[in-house]
């Protein structure tokens, strides 16, 4: 089962000690072999809409920076429980916020 895991932007600034910590954390799920990508996301973003075929583009922002989604993780694990570890263990790491899981369907 593949599950994206959306943080949102929380209230501690990114500091040495935060990269140092979130590059252990990195560490220790791909040595687990659930990691598939990690990243940081752009939070101005860009929306593209179409309604009856016409296509429109926006760019952003579109939120309050508390609001908007800073990060991803896309792993792969055998439940959904043991994505809510990897949840867990993540904000035990990162500090107070929120997010969001997802899980993806498909090949």
């Amino acid at each position: 089962m593949r599950y994206l895991m959306l943080s949102k932007a929380g209230d501690r600034a990114p500091d040495e000690q935060l990269f140092a910590d979130m590059a252990r954390f990195v560490e220790e799920l791909t040595a687990e072999g659930v990691l598939l990508a990690t990243g940081g996301l752009d939070p101005v973003g860009t929306r593209v809409a179409s309604t009856s075929g016409e296509v429109t583009i926006t760019d952003g922002p579109f939120t309050e920076a508390k609001e908007a989604v800073a990060g991803f993780a896309l792993i792969e694990v055998r439940t959904k429980e043991e994505a809510i570890e990897i949840a867990r263990r993540f904000r035990r790491v990162i500090g107070d916020g929120e997010g969001m899981m997802h899980q993806v369907f498909g090949p």
